[in-house]
């Protein structure tokens, strides 16, 4: 992970030299035409990035909206929508000069009022994780037409994370200010800045884009276009990998237990890179509302219930690791010295129900929970199977519940749940992906991907208030440090697996994934090998 000497170094790389050089330089000789088919699995509510930043939806709206900068491999920031920027000594502001020639999808000039309006105004109301990261600013100006400056009310060390295309995605002043932005007619017909422009959505078949032409990078993009077809049916994604009907299959495209077979084709290329912006955890997600859940000791009987060893080999077939607690063991700051780790051992788990007073009846039940699906393929039904199956033998007895992408995001957003699968994103440091989960601040109904279970734990909100400030790496490891010590005491969520996404690309296309957003990259350097 780049230190904040390293972010600073890049920034002034690019203004001593020009424009960095983003991974693999344009080539004017690079074959154009072709149009690449992807599945798109579950199919999205919306295209919209700034309005919704589910998986599929990101798969999708990469290619149409784009966010200040870019992340390679090694999650240092390149350019993208910003060609440079500068950050002052003390940490407080920081001037983004941007791309002169971008155009929205739409014709109308792209500039700073876009910034200013997707910062200020757009993102802090309706995004989640944008509303954190903008939140600390005390003022977000245009200083001219090209350059946009963010003076922040204290440092925050983190800051050039925050502009990953689905943390903070460019959204249209023109067309959304002064409207109500989740009903706004345009939500139809997405408008970005982006490579690939919006063509048609045939609801329950496929999302089609097309090349934008006027595509501020001169050249680009080459393919003609992208295809997402939505294909639900598991055997009939893979099928449709081993055919050669689709060309790029990712995240929970194929079923685990089909990656090794289908990697051995010989115009097959897998890859497990391509996700180091997000090194997503998966987890089950406890609403503390009401009791049992309400009490650790339930939820730590449930974590020792769960043998997660067993869902890595058996379910995930390898693609990933056990998770031990609320930071991924890839992002910064983890310490696993400071973790209380939970192996293992149903007797402890029964030990603990008993501390409880939940007796088992006569049927052998001490509780009885309800958990949603998380509706991603059918490796997550595996799981919740699985799951029911190990908490039934310390006496929990689990209902599953199904819902289509839709119907599972608002009932999250909307507390209406007991128990749910889920996976979220690291987004390369815990102050931009970890912290909203769990500060009490971020309690906000109708709101998914905050912190919906209503944990509520005054020295972790200081914790993270503070540990981004600091500008001396050991102090906030300390910080980080007592934080995941008082994460895994008091167990907000029921932490699984350290998840590795693969990505099969049929080799008759290059450059396809090339950076640490990896599908959910703008594509527009993909082309016919």
């Amino acid at each position: 992970m780049a230190s904040r000497r390293q972010l600073l170094g890049s920034a002034t790389a690019i203004l001593m030299g020009g424009r960095m050089s983003l991974p693999r330089p344009a080539n004017a000789q690079q074959k154009r035409g072709g149009i690449l088919t992807a599945i798109l699995n579950p199919e999205p509510p919306i295209l919209v990035l700034g309005l919704n930043q589910q998986a599929p939806t990101q798969l999708v709206a990469g290619k149409i909206y784009q966010g200040l900068l870019r992340y390679d491999f090694s999650l240092k920031p390149l350019p993208s929508l910003a060609k440079s920027w500068t950050v002052s000594p003390d940490g407080l502001t920081y001037t983004f000069r941007l791309e002169e020639a971008v155009k929205w999808h739409d014709g109308a000039p792209f500039t700073a009022e876009d910034v200013v309006f997707s910062c200020a105004k757009f993102l802090p109301e309706v995004h989640p994780r944008a509303r954190a990261s903008f939140d600390r600013c005390e003022s977000i100006t245009a200083a001219d037409k090209f350059t946009v400056v963010f003076k922040l009310k204290a440092p925050f060390e983190p800051f050039l994370y925050a502009f990953l295309p689905a943390g903070a995605p460019m959204m249209p002043k023109h067309i959304y200010d002064g409207s109500d932005y989740r009903a706004n007619p345009k939500n139809a017909t997405p408008i970005g800045t982006g490579a690939f422009k919006f063509k048609e959505w045939v609801k329950g078949s496929h999302i089609h884009l097309v090349r934008n032409d006027e595509y501020w990078k001169p050249g680009r993009p080459y393919l003609d276009g992208i295809t997402y077809r939505v294909i639900p049916d598991a055997a009939a994604r893979a099928l449709a990998v081993e055919t050669g009907q689709v060309d790029l299959a990712q995240g929970n495209d194929v079923e685990a237990f089909d990656v090794p077979r289908l990697a051995k084709l010989a115009h097959i290329e897998l890859s497990t890179k391509g996700y180091e912006t997000v090194a997503p955890i998966s987890w089950i997600e406890l609403n503390h509302r009401g009791a049992p859940i309400s009490d650790k000791r339930f939820r730590q009987a449930m974590m020792h219930a769960i043998d997660r060893d067993f869902i890595v080999k058996n379910i995930w077939f390898g693609l990933g690791r056990p998770a031990t607690g609320p930071i991924n063991t890839a992002t910064r700051f983890y310490d696993r010295k400071a973790l209380k780790l939970y192996p293992y051992d149903q007797k402890r788990a029964t030990a603990l129900l008993d501390d409880m007073g939940l007796k088992p009846d006569g049927s052998g039940i001490r509780a009885r929970i309800k958990m949603m699906i998380l509706p991603y393929g059918e490796v997550w039904v595996r799981q919740a199977e699985y799951v029911k199956q190990a908490l039934r033998r310390i006496g929990i007895d689990v209902t599953l519940e199904s819902n289509d992408a839709g119907g599972w995001v608002k009932r999250i957003g909307d507390w209406d749940y007991e128990t749910s699968f889920d996976f979220v994103s690291q987004f390369m440091d815990p102050a931009m992906g970890v912290a909203r989960t769990y500060i009490s601040s971020n309690i906000r109904r109708g709101v998914p991907f905050t912190n919906t279970m209503g944990y509520v734990n005054k020295r972790v909100d200081e914790l993270f208030d503070a540990a981004p400030k600091q500008t001396d790496v050991t102090r906030a490891q300390a910080m980080y440090s007592e934080l995941q010590s008082i994460l895994t005491e008091d167990v907000p969520v029921l932490w699984l697996t350290e998840l590795e996404f693969p990505v099969l690309i049929n080799r008759k296309f290059s450059a396809v994934n090339i950076d640490a957003n990896g599908p959910n990259s703008d594509f527009d350097e993909a082309h016919l090998t």
